[in-house]
Parts: C-alpha cells; structure tokens; sequence
C-alpha cells in the first residue's frame, strides 16, 4: 500500500486494537472475512466506496445500508470506519478488510494465551505445503471440490491445530486473493508477529536447538535488532554445522557450507 492507504491501514488497526474485541473476536474476524469476499466480488461496490469524491458520510452510510442486518455491530463499526477513510486504490479497501479480519482472529488468539502456538503452526503448515506439490495442488486448485478440500483440511489439521490457526488456513485454502497458499499463510504469520511489535527470523540449523539454545539466540537477536524476535527453527540436511538466520530481507549465513563455499572462492581467484 501506499500514501494515503497506509496511513489509513495503520489508523484502523489502531482503532481495533483499541477496541474490546475479547470474546467476539472470532465472530469479527469471520464477518471482516466475508466482508473482504463481497468487496473482492463487487467491483463497484469497491469503487464507490474507497471514491475521493465521495462525502465520507455517504460512503459511510453506503456501507451501513449494504450491510446492515448481515454483521455484528462491532463488524459494521470497522466496516463503516475503513469507508470514511482515504484510500489510494479501490483495492487496497478490500485488502485493509482482510488484513483486520487477520488481527482480529490473532486478538482471540492472544486473548486465550495461544499466540505463540498459532504462529509456529502457520508457519509449520507453510512448509508443509511448500514441500508437498501434491497437497498444494489439493490446497490451491480453484477446479478443486469444496467439500473435498474441507475434508482434507479437517484429516490433517482438525483436533492438531489451535482453532484460529485452523480458521486462517482455511481462509487461505478457500480464499486465496492471487496469492499461493504458503505466501498467504507467510503474511499472515507476519500479522501474527507485528501484533506484538516483533520480528520474525527463519533459522535453519542442521540438528534440533535446545531450548536454552533457542533462548540465548533469541535474546541475541533481540538486542541486535531492538525488538523481541520470534524464531521459526527449521531442521536442514544441507547446513553441515552452525546456522543461517533470515530476518526480513537481512541473511546472516555462519553455516559450514557457506564458509567452505567463501574460502573456495578465494582459493580459486
């Protein structure tokens, strides 16, 4: 997003985090969900209500009156608040949708003190799908029987996966939006994480970390980057001995593999 859709993201974000989204958070996160589906399905509706033009007024009480009687209260408050706002693409509304109705299914997470077990399950499941082409296809094809993707979501995830991670891969399953199903499910770990202002590193390492290991790494990333940082182990054949760490678009690489690739280098030039 840019300019004006930023800003506006950012003073909507706000506004939920302010609210007390407590029990109905799933509630909210479903209804901001459909609300993202309608906006994506309707061009026009899209348009007029992210139009400069309009009286913020109107564009509010458009919303009100396509919605009302369909959503919560709360659901229409944020629905309502994002049409008042300013907004650089008729796109990025329904974008702003989906990334509120993300924090407010992480909100409930928080509330029930599952927010660690729903990032490392978004990313655990992202790697799954990365790795499997076949469950991908399953996953993803838009030709794929409804009924039985939800059948194979339920085999491998129902009653192993914490109910907001089970709700944000479902959306991602049946709701790409463009994007393939381990980039969804990477971005919305990534809203997971800025929940609580913090960054994500993707360590890979070739033996298993202990949790002391992964506390002293932690903290050491921490005060190198001045935030708390959440770390996503991966266990990888190819790194003979140290790690390498990726946090954002940053590669710290001490692998043996990658010491061995540098001093070849320099012995052959």
């Amino acid at each position: 997003m840019r300019g004006a859709s930023r800003a506006s993201l950012a003073e909507a974000r706000e506004r939920l985090s302010a609210a007390d989204v407590g029990e109905h958070a799933s509630q909210l996160g479903d209804e901001l969900f459909g609300v993202t589906g309608v906006l994506d399905r309707e061009p026009g509706l899209r348009r007029m209500l992210s139009d400069p033009s309009l009286p913020a007024d109107a564009k509010a009480a458009l919303a009100e009156t396509v919605l009302r009687g369909k959503v919560s209260a709360a659901t229409l408050e944020v629905v309502t608040g994002l049409a008042r706002s300013h907004w650089s693409a008729p796109g990025d509304l329904a974008d702003a949708a989906e990334q509120l109705a993300v924090l407010a299914v992480v909100e409930g997470a928080d509330a029930e003190g599952t927010l660690d077990e729903l990032e490392d399950e978004l990313f655990r499941f992202g790697r799954i799908v990365d790795a499997e082409p076949d469950l991908r296809v399953a996953l993803s094809s838009p030709f794929a029987d409804p009924e039985r993707k939800q059948q194979l979501l339920d085999a491998l995830l129902a009653g192993k996966v914490t109910p907001p991670a089970l709700r944000l891969i479902t959306e991602a399953a049946f709701h790409p939006r463009g994007r393939s199903l381990d980039k969804s499910l990477g971005e919305y770990a990534g809203l997971a994480a800025q929940r609580r202002e913090r960054l994500v590193a993707e360590v890979h390492v070739a033996g298993e970390l202990s949790a002391e290991q992964r506390s002293r790494l932690a903290a050491a990333l921490a005060a190198a980057y001045g935030h708390d940082v959440h770390l996503n182990v991966v266990l990888d054949p190819e790194v003979v001995g140290g790690m390498s760490v990726q946090i954002a678009d940053e590669l710290i690489d001490g692998s043996l593999v990658t010491r061995l690739a540098a001093l070849r280098r320099r012995l052959a030039a």
